[in-house]
């Protein structure tokens, strides 16, 4: 699965935080949470993948093989 890319962040005066993927908008934080993702981001090695995982983005490409698997065969 390649790494994630094309995600970008504003953060507006107001508090809120806008995520968008390839310039549509995936998520807004508010209060807190920006809070956290702010400090989360800065701080990564990877934005991006930090990005991702606070859209839901990143665990696409793995379901399909998950489905596969004699566990989730019922």
């Amino acid at each position: 699965m390649p790494p994630p890319n094309g995600f970008t962040y504003e953060a507006h005066t107001d508090g809120t935080v806008h995520i968008t993927h390839h310039g549509r908008r995936a998520t807004v934080l508010r209060g807190d949470r920006a809070a956290r993702f702010l400090g989360e981001v800065t701080d990564a090695a990877d934005p991006q993948l930090v990005m991702a995982r606070w859209t839901g983005d990143y665990r696409r490409g793995n379901e399909r093989t998950a489905r596969a698997h004699p566990r989730n065969r019922g």
